[in-house]
């Protein structure tokens, strides 16, 4: 099978944690064990979240002031090689060393008039109590917002349009690598708009130039566009909870077992969690028939066996 598995930032690197190199490579190490087991079997295209390193990243660049802090695209692209690096480190220690792995820096198109730029909804960064982040929302400018219990950095996140560069993801699986790529939703680019000389008119063709755009692609909606583009035959959304759930954080909170992508249309998510988890899940399923798992990331393999997580497919609901 050509599986995707999407593995979140947070589950990389838990709310509770330090946003420490040691802290990541050992969460990375645990989730490096069961890629391998997978990949040994299947033909794997991993992605990954950035929120908690791309906000830090930020903010240590906003702590020096000889220059001007890098826009979130560079410290995108930057978070990508970062945990790319530290993925194929631990898969290549426990795979043949014939195994190819790559990761790829990989540009994602997005409308430079998304809606999304003006109503920012994703977490990036560490944690904060209600206090810190009005603080520093007032200092810095942010938007802040709930995230569980504490409050965190909100930036845009608009809708990803094309994944960039499609052809060497597809050559390299033909030649049986096990690809990284899109980490952290990928790097946001938009169009410029042209002006054609003899008309005066001003366009946004498929020539015009590309450049980067100060947002943060939501991870699963990206991997979900890239699953649906690559054809594969499970997407894998492993995330810091065991499920999707109903009434989450309430006593009635009840984990859904197996669904179908129009039985979850009819419940509402939180947007910065684990509503675009549940938009992607719904989209792949519904464009490709084929089946998407939410669920913990030490469940990986029980997900991929329909042993754990929440099952989206067209058919086997159970009633929630």
């Amino acid at each position: 099978m050509k599986i995707l598995i999407a593995l979140g930032g947070n589950a990389l690197l838990r709310r509770d944690q330090v946003l420490s190199a040691e802290n990541q490579i050992e969460n990375i190490r645990s989730a490096a064990a069961q890629l391998a087991r997978i990949a040994l079997a299947h033909t794997l295209v991993i992605t990954h979240g950035n929120g908690p390193q791309v906000g830090l990243l930020s903010l240590q660049a906003a702590a020096y002031h000889g220059v001007a802090p890098y826009p979130l695209d560079v410290l995108g692209a930057q978070t990508e090689g970062m945990i790319g690096y530290l993925l194929e480190q631990e898969l290549a220690n426990l795979l043949p060393v014939s195994r190819t792995i790559t990761t790829l820096v990989t540009r994602v198109e997005v409308d430079a008039h998304d809606p999304a730029f003006k109503h920012p909804t994703k977490p990036i960064g560490p944690m904060y109590t209600r206090a810190q982040a009005q603080l520093l929302a007032k200092e810095n400018g942010w938007r802040v917002a709930p995230d569980g219990a504490g409050f965190r950095r909100v930036v845009a996140s608009p809708q990803p349009l094309k994944v960039i560069g499609l052809q060497a993801i597809k050559w390299l699986l033909e030649h049986d690598a096990i690809v990284i790529a899109a980490g952290g939703g990928g790097i946001p680019v938009a169009r410029n708009a042209v002006t054609t000389a003899s008309t005066g008119v001003v366009h946004g063709g498929v020539h015009s130039a590309l450049h980067g755009v100060e947002a943060v692609i939501d991870k699963d909606l990206c991997s979900g566009l890239l699953a649906t583009a690559l054809d594969v035959d499970c997407l894998i959304i492993a995330t810091d909870v065991a499920a999707v759930f109903t009434d989450w954080g309430l006593p009635t909170q009840q984990a859904i077992d197996h669904v179908t992508p129009q039985v979850l249309a009819s419940i509402r998510f939180p947007e910065g969690s684990m509503g675009p988890k549940v938009a992607a899940a719904r989209k792949f399923v519904l464009a490709t028939k084929k089946r998407a798992v939410i669920g913990s990331l030490n469940e990986i393999e029980n997900m991929l066996l329909g042993k754990a997580g929440t099952t989206i497919s067209m058919e086997g609901a159970t009633a929630v």
